[in-house]
């Protein structure tokens, strides 16, 4: 068990703990000190809100009846499980695929936890040009697994001595 758990990509699953435990922390002030709805203004081009999105990234399918929120939670699990399979599979020594697998999963687990607690994802990190442009609001761990994608492609790029 610990060959498992400190011999294959599962030793990078410590980044998935800290991903899920900053995302749920800073929800948790987010809706704390800041009531549904409102805002606060940090910078010219940034505030943090207190949004909710019952849908995906850019709130895909947030119109939905509901359903939406079991397909999703469903993905996560799914997609998680995946990964970790194909961690336990890798060696340790795999660093960018395995610290790229393991925000994926901290990301899909912060927003599921959501998902079933809640019913929808708490977003509060609000970026803005003036009045004239706004991003989608969002949160830590879609910040995580949008960094993990980013990772999982400059991946595939990197050229890997061929199999002996």
């Amino acid at each position: 068990m610990m060959s498992l758990l400190t011999g294959t990509g599962l030793r990078w699953m410590w980044l998935a703990v800290f991903a899920i435990v900053l995302d749920q922390a800073a929800k948790l002030a987010i809706m704390q000190h800041i009531p549904y709805g409102h805002g606060v203004v940090i910078t010219p081009f940034f505030n943090l809100v207190h949004v909710y999105n019952t849908g995906a990234a850019f709130s895909f399918l947030a119109d939905a009846e509901g359903w939406q929120r079991w397909l999703f939670s469903g993905l996560a699990i799914v997609i998680s499980g995946v990964l970790a399979v194909a961690m336990a599979k890798a060696p340790a020594k795999c660093s960018l695929s395995n610290l790229a697998y393991s925000l994926v999963i901290g990301g899909a687990i912060g927003n599921l936890i959501d998902r079933v607690v809640y019913g929808h994802v708490v977003d509060f990190l609000d970026f803005h040009w003036q009045d004239l442009y706004h991003f989608a609001a969002f949160n830590v761990a879609d910040m995580a697994i949008s960094c993990g994608a980013v990772f999982i492609i400059l991946d595939g790029f990197i050229k890997k001595p061929a199999d002996k």
